[in-house]
């Protein structure tokens, strides 16, 4: 379904990004993991058409992306085969805009339905991502940030992408509501097949969601395997660190202790 390979993304004399190389089967699910400036971001944001890769090649569905200005049809088509779901739901909703009549938006730009099946297609959407009726007339700012994150889901889905990326985003989340999105998306996953692309630097969240897992560190990867075998046996000294920083069940922070006075 993705095909990446040999991605670069130079900045002046800084690569970002450095001969990234990856397969996404259809319906399959890969996690990309890194501490911040590891380069998955941006790797993400070129597979979106969010930035121009430096060099290397990105093909979707068999369908190569070449860089360069697109019309709107093409830049449509291109939105059919990727959505992308971001950190922040409520910096990517319309404010003063209803979550239905958002969803609806969505739905006309890409799959174009008379007003009754528009409708009913919305409904169907909100209730993949579990919103009720009340919570489907409600604005962005009367939601919980969990159900943000179900409208920015549904809206992407509403496109019928064959891969969605999702970039860091449960990080904002508490940990229940991070569970609760992981099972949505495994959920959407297997009842309409779409291949999730995870970038994340949790790799406890990871074994939840993904089947394979591919670590970058400082533009590069660094170790790429199926999820199990990397956190069982991580060959790289970077990928055991990561998996060393997952706290274990019932760990605390450590209190520091007050300094005593002068």
């Amino acid at each position: 379904m993705l095909e990446v390979h040999n991605l670069r993304k130079v900045y002046g004399d800084f690569a970002a990004v450095d001969d990234v190389t990856f397969t996404l089967p259809e319906q399959g699910s890969l996690a990309v993991v890194g501490e911040s400036g590891s380069g998955k971001t941006t790797t993400a944001r070129m597979i979106a058409g969010l930035e121009t890769p430096s060099a290397g090649r990105i093909v979707v569905a068999g369908d190569e992306r070449r860089p360069g200005r697109l019309r709107s049809r093409e830049r449509r088509g291109r939105g059919r085969q990727i959505q992308m779901v971001f950190q922040d739901p409520y910096s990517s909703l319309d404010r003063r805009q209803r979550v239905c009549d958002a969803v609806a938006e969505a739905v006309r730009l890409h799959r174009p339905l008379p007003a009754a099946q528009l409708q009913a297609r919305v409904a169907e959407l909100l209730d993949m991502v579990s919103l009720d009726e009340r919570q489907a007339r409600s604005l962005p700012k009367a939601l919980s940030g969990g159900q943000r994150q179900r409208v920015a889901i549904a809206r992407a889905l509403a496109a019928e992408p064959e891969v969605l990326i999702l970039d860091e985003a449960i990080a904002a989340l508490d940990v229940s509501i991070q569970a609760q999105i992981l099972g949505l998306l495994a959920d959407i996953r297997r009842t309409i097949g779409t291949a999730l692309l995870f970038i994340t630097h949790d790799l406890g969240a990871v074994r939840h969601i993904s089947d394979d897992v591919l670590v970058m560190q400082s533009g590069k990867v660094v170790e790429h395997g199926p999820v199990a075998s990397v956190l069982a046996d991580p060959q790289n000294p970077y990928t055991q660190r990561l998996i060393a920083s997952i706290p274990k069940p019932g760990w605390k922070p450590r209190r520091r202790m007050p300094q005593s006075a002068a």
